[in-house]
């Protein structure tokens, strides 16, 4: 049966109906270097469950934007990387960051953020 179809105010109630949340834009961001897998995003996001980060890559996929994996081995191995569609919010993902970093020195009165991992400061800068 074909969902009903949603009214929206504004398009940028669409783009947070796939990327909102407190985990999915970084799930997103993450993924603009390469694939990962579930042990690779728990360590780039301490903060998350392993149960938010499986609801999250779950809806991600629903919404057609990540494209999950699974390698036929032992032990199991499967890895997430952006579909075609998932890949057009990478300009966005990445404004996003620069837009955090100068808040970030903004509200820290010039004190930089301390990034622990290089690609993070590479998208900064790109």
């Amino acid at each position: 049966m074909k969902e009903p179809e949603k009214i929206y105010n504004t398009a940028v109630e669409a783009t947070l109906e796939v990327i909102g949340g407190k985990w999915k834009t970084v799930i997103l961001f993450h993924l603009t270097f390469d694939k990962k897998r579930n042990n690779e995003f728990r360590s780039l996001i301490p903060a998350i469950t392993q149960k938010m980060l499986t609801q999250q890559l779950r809806e991600l996929e629903e919404e057609g934007v990540i494209l999950r994996i699974p390698y036929n081995q032992v032990p199991p191995k499967v890895e997430y990387e952006l579909t075609e569609y998932g890949w057009s919010l990478k300009q966005i993902l990445h404004l996003m960051c620069r837009w955090g970093d100068s808040h970030i020195e903004r509200k820290y009165e010039g004190r930089a953020a301390v990034l622990a991992n290089p690609k993070l400061e590479a998208a900064n800068n790109s």
